[in-house]
């Protein structure tokens, strides 16, 4: 299947490659195709090149004599965000590509190089800079966002203070804490911080603390030797160990068990540990990362964490604003999920009316980015059209905001607490039409608080997925 012609008269693109051979190759297809080209043998020649000019587009080999394609990578979307990166690697299972897609890498494509699937990349990148734009009644959805790192979309002042506090913590090697609400991007603000870091060529590990039962937990962290426990028939290296010299991420951190906090605590101070079932300490060099959507400092007070775990956690605290404080990002953010599910569902991308980006800043969403994002995508789905506008906004909304919950007998004063607490989690679990994640964003807790709750309350588990 051949690659339509594209208007690339206008267009620059930098080749970074060390074989010579597979830059001349690559220079020739591009040249082809009327883009001007310029050429690199490494990261430091890369970097020179962009001392002198700017491209639209680098495509750059992921291992290199002199570094490799992700060193390229980031320092593109950190001095250049509008440019697009297209990696190539020659393993084409290889992890660290796969997660570039997730830290701002626009395409990776697998040598020996399709130069078809190539040109498709190089399209998709001119759709994004050519795409016309009618400011009467459309948004420019190709339109890159002054701030776009690690999936981070947004311009807005209160999210550009949380990014540049986050940039200098990345500068020290200090622990953070991340008190945010649900679905703001607690983890893209981790891996931003991870990428800026003198630990970025080094792992990045994330622990959801919520997902892994409390019997587990233990041994997903510290790891445990052969033999330690029932089931344990071989050794397994725990979380802390994997992300030797580079970053941990303890999500949810607030849902880590009273019982690990003495050992997570000791693990901060000494930066030590033993296995499950050795005495043998294993000594780490890690920064760690802790995300929480609760307040810690009032689970203190309430004897829910450890004091001192608390204060040795928060040396650097932070947060990101939630999206009823960032309004002005809603266009961009459409923008970005537009075109991430247009791709996915390989379909043409749709122009987003006013109206629809109107709807969209109108409600509320407390599930934050990740809610309204999912809405996003349940539009596209639904609706295959060249124009998104307030008329799809309603047909795919409506059922979820005409929902009514079941109906309940007065709460009278004095109707005990737990009364009342089961009669919430019903209705909220009926708002959002039995689907306990959405329902756990909704109450600000955990799924695993969630879990436990309609276990409580002996809700039928089945209703909720």
């Amino acid at each position: 299947m051949s690659t339509m012609p594209i208007n690339c008269n206008n267009s620059s693109v930098l080749v970074v490659d060390d074989e010579p051979s597979m830059r001349i190759a690559l220079r020739a297809n591009f040249l082809r195709y009327g883009w001007h080209v310029e050429m690199a043998s490494g990261v430091r020649e890369a970097a020179r090149a962009f001392e002198l000019a700017s491209f639209d587009l680098v495509v750059t080999d992921v291992r290199m004599r002199d570094g490799d394609g992700f060193d390229v990578m980031c320092s593109v979307l950190k001095d250049s965000p509008n440019t697009a990166v297209i990696l190539l690697t020659a393993f084409g299972s290889v992890p660290e590509a796969v997660e570039s897609m997730r830290n701002g890498a626009f395409d990776y494509l697998t040598k020996p190089v399709s130069f078809e699937q190539l040109q498709a990349a190089a399209a998709r990148v001119m759709k994004r800079i050519n795409q016309p734009s009618d400011a009467h009644r459309s948004l420019e959805l190709a339109k890159v966002p002054e701030t776009m790192t690690c999936g981070i979309v947004g311009r807005s002042p209160s999210l550009l203070h949380s990014l540049k506090r986050a940039r200098a913590a990345a500068s020290t090697d200090a622990d953070v804490l991340v008190e945010a609400e649900s679905g703001t991007g607690k983890e893209l603000l981790a891996r931003f911080i991870h990428l800026n870091s003198a630990r970025s060529r080094k792992p990045f590990i994330a622990v959801n603390c919520a997902a892994v039962p409390d019997s587990l937990l233990e041994s997903e962290l510290f790891g445990h030797a052969k033999g330690a426990f029932t089931g344990a028939s071989a050794a397994k290296i725990g979380k802390f160990e994997l992300a030797n010299g580079g970053t941990l991420l303890l999500d949810e951190i607030g849902e880590m068990p009273v019982n690990l906090q003495p050992k997570l605590l000791r693990i901060l101070q000494e930066r030590e540990f033993e296995r499950l079932g050795e005495t043998r300490s294993i000594r780490i060099d890690i920064r760690v990362i802790a995300t929480t959507n609760a307040s810690l400092s009032t689970m203190v007070e309430e004897g829910r964490f450890r004091s001192d775990l608390f204060y040795r956690l928060n040396v650097i605290p932070l947060s990101i604003p939630p999206l009823r404080q960032r309004l002005d990002d809603i266009p961009l953010l459409a923008s970005h999920f537009a075109q991430r599910y247009a791709d996915e569902n390989k379909s043409i991308l749709p122009v987003l009316d006013t109206s629809f980006i109107e709807r969209l800043r109108a409600q509320q969403w407390p599930g934050n980015i990740r809610e309204m994002g999912n809405f996003i995508r349940r539009v596209l789905s639904l609706n295959r059209g060249t124009l998104i506008d307030s008329e799809c906004f309603d047909r795919e909304f409506q059922p979820l905001r005409s929902k009514q919950a079941p109906r309940h007998p007065f709460l009278t004063p004095g109707t005990p607490i737990s009364v009342l607490e089961r009669v919430h989690l019903e209705n909220t679990l009926a708002l959002a039409r039995g689907n306990r994640t959405h329902a756990a964003e909704m109450l600000g807790i955990s799924i695993r608080t969630m879990r436990n709750k309609i276990r409580e309350y002996g809700l039928p588990p089945r209703t909720y997925a």
